[in-house]
């Protein structure tokens, strides 16, 4: 019986620590050496913190950075939580990139503020960014859309979502229902988003900006959405009917 109780909790430990590599790269190792001490969450909570300290020393030579994640700058993270789960690192192309495109947004719409959402972990390529399909090589980033308030008033620091996904635009779609799909409409939540309406002006320019600038080789955005902000371009694709919907976030990949 002893072993059968040992078996089952080294088993969660074991299902644990996979998670938290699958959501933060070096969670799994923090826990694992947590589990030599008496008060484990105390220790992991030190452990992560050491770990991710190192991280931000040792990504460079994996060829990653990390974006801004300070409450200041047109360029922030959307979340503590993309900074703390170390999901913010890039290659240093795309983190000139978008340093110098959020300050271009804020040149064209004073007080602009630009919030990046999921973009790549800082070691190793092809290890999966889940729940993404192609976040796997620090090349990708996902930007928040700008919304106003109701008078038309830009919220610079605002998401109808607490993590800026899932909030979808409404528009027509091309997309069968189907199985084994990661598109997902997500309809019981969107009547629990806060009312903001999409800031069309802003978010036109940036896909512009982004369509025009040749070190982007693909942006994805849903097709009614282009269509919506009048935005054409041949490197604006559609990622297709088995990938996440687009109309709550914008895509950009070097």
């Amino acid at each position: 019986m002893r072993n059968t109780v040992d078996g089952v909790r080294w088993l969660g430990h074991a299902v644990l620590a996979i998670g938290l590599t699958l959501l933060t790269q070096i969670g799994g190792l923090a826990w694992l050496i947590a589990l030599f001490f008496k008060r484990r969450l105390l220790a992991f909570a030190v452990i992560y913190s050491a770990l991710s300290l190192a991280t931000l020393a040792v990504a460079p030579s994996f060829g990653r950075v990390p974006l801004p994640c300070g409450p200041s700058g047109e360029l922030r993270s959307q979340s503590w939580l993309y900074c703390a789960m170390h999901r913010h690192y890039v290659t240093p192309e795309l983190r000139a990139l978008a340093l110098q495109f959020a300050r271009e947004m804020d040149r064209q719409h004073p007080g602009t503020v630009t919030q990046t959402l999921d973009a790549g972990f800082p070691f190793w390529d092809e290890f999966p960014l889940l729940p993404h399909i192609s976040h796997d090589d620090g090349r990708k980033l996902d930007l928040a859309l700008y919304y106003t308030d109701q008078t038309g008033t830009c919220l610079p620091h605002e998401t109808r979502s607490p993590i800026g996904y899932w909030a979808f635009e409404d528009g027509p779609s091309r997309c069968p229902p189907q199985w084994l799909s990661l598109r997902w409409d997500l309809t019981w939540l969107q009547r629990l988003w806060p009312n903001r309406p999409l800031d069309e002006e802003r978010t036109a320019t940036a896909l512009r900006l982004l369509v025009n600038d040749a070190r982007v080789s693909r942006l994805f955005v849903e097709p009614h959405l282009a269509d919506r902000l009048g935005v054409q371009g041949a490197r604006l694709r559609f990622q297709g009917c088995r990938a996440a919907r687009h109309d709550d976030h914008i895509h950009i990949q070097l």
